[in-house]
């Protein structure tokens, strides 16, 4: 099967538009590592149903894309995702009205269970530094051209 990502068929403007994913924070991360060894999929974009767990995962690598490997991270937290939608690579994130980052991309590690969601940071700051706690709101914000 050809994979239409990889090979640079479709890309953001074959987005028009998209809703807001509302999302809880079920569990709070902290800490960073050097060498977690990220393995970015090639896809800019993943579907996900109502309920769906995903973790946040944040970089300041600012070559962090779909393809491209990761080490430098910090871990954010698990949310769940209160309405379904598709998470696409720039999308804002978005908690207690601040902007903590753009999604870079996602690691399937540990697919089925939950998907990776890389979140490119201007700093890496983890989700207990930020402040963040269970059940606080994060919008990862939907747009339209």
């Amino acid at each position: 099967m050809s994979d239409p990502y990889a090979r640079k068929l479709v890309g953001h403007s074959f987005y028009h538009s998209k809703v807001d994913i509302k999302c809880n924070t079920l569990v709070v991360l902290d800490g960073t590592l050097e060498n977690r060894g990220l393995n970015m999929i090639q896809p800019i974009s993943r579907a996900f149903p109502k309920y769906a767990i995903i973790e946040l995962i944040g970089t300041d690598d600012p070559l962090a894309a779909p393809g491209a490997k990761g080490d430098n991270i910090c871990y954010i937290g698990f949310l769940e995702l209160k309405n379904s939608g598709v998470l696409l690579t720039g999308d804002e994130v978005i908690w207690n009205g601040k902007k903590i980052g753009t999604i870079a991309g996602y690691d399937d590690t540990h697919m089925p269970n939950h998907q990776n969601t890389i979140v490119l940071m201007d700093k890496r700051i983890s989700g207990k530094d930020l402040g963040i706690k269970i059940n606080d709101e994060i919008i990862i914000k939907g747009f339209t051209k």
